[in-house]
């Protein structure tokens, strides 16, 4: 894409219009219902992209803005965190994950700490590294921390891919990858939860395509669109959901045509297909969900690292006062826990909703901090 296209979507005109088009809409909706809309943006990139456009101060009259579960390092429950830190210390392991997990606190430490401590862990920019040091030191064990959703699976089932036809024996993978609408389901059977429209991850439906979250309107009737991550983009994906709510109507738009199709990547779904099957996973503040998350098939198993040890992690326990889980849930805004730009920075994290990129607190500490 030109520079010329990617700047259209931060045109301030067309940015002022849809704005003026947005409000319009929600008044309508306000007048009809007696309370503001409640929209949520599932995907931690769309939190980023709302909090740093403003858009939350922008339509603080008009506008509910809920953070959802879309941060794959931040939903990465307590065990599972501890467990790979148990796995950073056994002998001959060398550790290779992506930069955002080695400061996530587990329930006694963290990846940091076990690097610091003089444990082998490596931060990499593409899984397909962890399989060049595998070759270059096959008396090591390599294990792959795959975290992530359905955007970042297929990445990782091509490097077991290439360890079959590369017969890499030393390659493991630690996965907790999770896969979207288990948990979307989730969200909108929470009674606590009044959601009325759903802002959909642009990267994930560009693997998924925009067919396969029909369900959030033909089971739930919520309406919906994918958008992509610039401004105008946001904003198109919110006046559609807002005028499908006022004219009664509950459909998945896509507003992110440039990069959406309507079945997926084929390439992308055949390749996670061959390689994983879905299992129950547990969220972090959410619990363990059916079908939600992604393990290696039964003939594929020797890739697993969970088979390399007999671990028995400590007992997993949450930092005291940590409000993560409700962050994630969409029940409170960062600001409602107590650790929050105190005990609790990007400098000094509690939980990792302050650690990666995509979280909400961390989002929430830089964007949205009232100083």
């Amino acid at each position: 894409m030109s520079s010329m296209k990617t700047n259209v979507y931060r045109d301030p005109v067309l940015g002022k219009e849809l704005i003026q088009a947005i409000k319009k809409q929600a008044k309508i909706f306000q007048e009809k219902n007696g309370r503001k809309v409640n929209l949520m943006e599932v995907c931690g990139t769309h939190t980023v992209s709302v909090s740093k456009a403003g858009l939350r101060d922008v339509f603080r009259d008009d506008i509910e803005l809920i953070s959802g579960p879309g941060c794959p390092v931040c939903v990465t429950s307590h065990e599972d965190i501890d467990y790979m830190i148990e796995l950073a210390k056994q002998p001959e392991v060398i550790i290779c994950t992506f930069g955002d997990m080695m400061r996530v606190p587990g329930s006694h430490s963290s990846l940091a700490e076990e690097k610091a401590n003089g444990h082998d862990i490596r931060v990499l920019y593409s899984p397909l590294e962890a399989l060049d040091i595998a070759e270059e030191q096959p008396d090591k064990k390599v294990i792959f921390l795959a975290v992530g959703f359905e955007t970042t699976t297929p990445a990782i089932a091509a490097t077991i891919d290439m360890a079959e036809k590369r017969e890499i024996d030393n390659y493991y993978v630690f996965t907790v990858h999770k896969i979207c609408p288990p948990v979307v389901e989730l969200l909108f059977n929470d009674p606590k939860l009044k959601i009325d429209g759903l802002l959909l991850p642009g990267h994930v439906s560009a693997i998924v395509g925009r067919k396969a979250l029909d369900f959030i309107a033909t089971e739930f009737k919520v309406p919906s669109s994918i958008a992509g991550f610039e401004p105008l983009d946001v904003l198109a994906g919110m006046y559609d959901i807002i005028r499908m709510l006022n004219q009664g109507e509950a459909k998945v738009t896509n507003q992110y045509l440039r990069v959406v199709t309507e079945e997926g990547n084929k390439a992308a779904l055949d390749m996670i297909a061959k390689y994983f099957e879905a299992a129950s996973s547990n969220w972090r503040g959410i619990g363990s969900i059916e079908g939600s998350g992604l393990v290696l098939k039964p003939e594929y198993q020797k890739y697993d690292a969970r088979n390399l040890y007999d671990i028995t992690i400590p007992e997993s326990s949450n930092t005291r006062g940590c409000r993560c889980g409700e962050v994630l849930s969409g029940h409170i805004k960062p600001t409602d826990c107590g650790h929050f730009g105190r005990s609790c920075t990007p400098v000094s994290p509690v939980g990792p909703c302050m650690v990666s990129y995509e979280g909400t607190c961390a989002t929430y500490f830089k964007y949205e901090r009232k100083v």
